[in-house]
């Protein structure tokens, strides 16, 4: 039964996107959604000389649903408003990565995105009487965790419009030009929210567990409590595992040698299996998302690895040309319409449509 498009908009507003996606009128709700900016939308009615009265912008949208106007049509003024857009941003784009190229470490400074508000209140605010104290600590700590915070937002800001670019530059996508949540492109009539995301510390430690394997942080400890190489214990879990790494990596040992040929053995192997299983790293992906940021829409998962050093992995996100080649070698089997998958979350069941690139160097 074809959508309405009060039908199409109360499944919208639901987070149905993967619904409306399987239906064709679905999916002519979701590109015309996307469109619904009134230069937008006036673009597209003057494209195709549409008889749309004037009036509020959510009447002239139904209204244009409604219309004579076809998908090829809606197709072309998308592509039409895209490459001018994306023509703009061409011309910055060479110069703009060589600024990113200058940041040579990726370190939130301990303020964690979606928290900053939260940990300041908390750790500053609520915690310290003395006014003294108070200024000292945000001279001498806060300010530099400020900077690294800004630093990384700002390189994920502007790496994630050059990797979403690189996607949309592929024949296979058809960009949503405008602000539509969940829904960046689509590809071939899938609607798809990116993701970029590396091989995940917690997915290779369930690996491991599952293989009946202790930690790498456990081997890395008991290797530096051998050997008398100092670390700092109450470093948060993912700098732990990256500082002890590097020192046993660093140290001239045959025995250090052996143990990070041992981990990185292992973490090829853990990689090549989710690369030839797939759906097994996006189901864990959808299954160990967080709170504040779950959702069970469509998925695009760009992962990215070096295996010359996992923990700097952050890198691949301005090397264009080899996210180019990466992504649009994937993109171009005609066949890959991603995976139907289900995945469980907090005791309910969900169903997806999801599918994901990698991007795997220095093998």
């Amino acid at each position: 039964m074809p959508y309405t498009y009060q039908q199409a908009d109360r499944v919208f507003k639901n987070d149905g996107i993967r619904e409306l996606g399987l239906d064709p009128d679905g999916m002519r709700f979701l590109k015309l959604r996307s469109l619904s900016r009134k230069e937008h939308l006036n673009r597209l009615i003057e494209d195709h000389g549409l008889a749309i009265p004037d009036g509020k912008p959510t009447a002239r949208l139904k209204a244009v649903f409604e219309s004579r106007v076809t998908d090829a049509q809606i197709d072309t003024t998308i592509r039409a408003i895209s490459a001018t857009e994306r023509q703009q941003r061409a011309t910055l784009e060479p110069a703009l990565i060589t600024e990113l190229y200058k940041l040579q470490m990726f370190d939130w400074g301990g303020l964690h995105q979606n928290s900053l508000e939260k940990t300041i209140v908390d750790n500053y605010v609520k915690k310290i009487r003395s006014f003294d104290d108070l200024q000292a600590r945000v001279d001498n700590e806060l300010f530099h965790s400020m900077k690294s915070y800004v630093l990384c937002s700002w390189y994920n800001h502007w790496t994630s419009i050059i990797v979403e670019d690189v996607f949309r530059d592929h024949p296979a996508v058809l960009p949503a030009v405008g602000l539509i949540k969940k829904v960046d492109f689509f590809v071939r009539g899938v609607p798809y929210d990116l993701k970029v995301t590396y091989l995940p510390e917690g997915y290779i430690k369930d690996a491991r567990k599952g293989a009946r394997e202790k930690e790498e942080s456990s081997l890395l400890k008991r290797f530096c409590k051998k050997a008398n190489i100092h670390f700092d214990k109450t470093l948060p879990a993912a700098r732990l595992l990256e500082d002890l790494w590097s020192k046993v990596k660093d140290c001239p040992d045959t025995e250090a040698k052996a143990l990070i040929d041992s981990l990185k053995a292992r973490r090829l192997a853990i990689l090549d299996n989710a690369i030839a299983n797939p759906a097994n790293l996006i189901t864990w992906l959808y299954e160990n998302q967080g709170v504040r940021r779950f959702d069970a829409s469509n998925r695009i998962f760009l992962v990215l690895v070096d295996c010359s050093n996992f923990f700097e992995s952050w890198k691949l996100k301005r090397a264009r040309p080899l996210l180019v080649d990466k992504i649009h070698g994937h993109l171009n089997d005609a066949n890959n319409t991603g995976l139907d998958l289900t995945f469980q979350w907090e005791g309910a069941t969900y169903h997806a449509t999801s599918d994901v690139v990698f991007v795997v160097h220095n093998r």
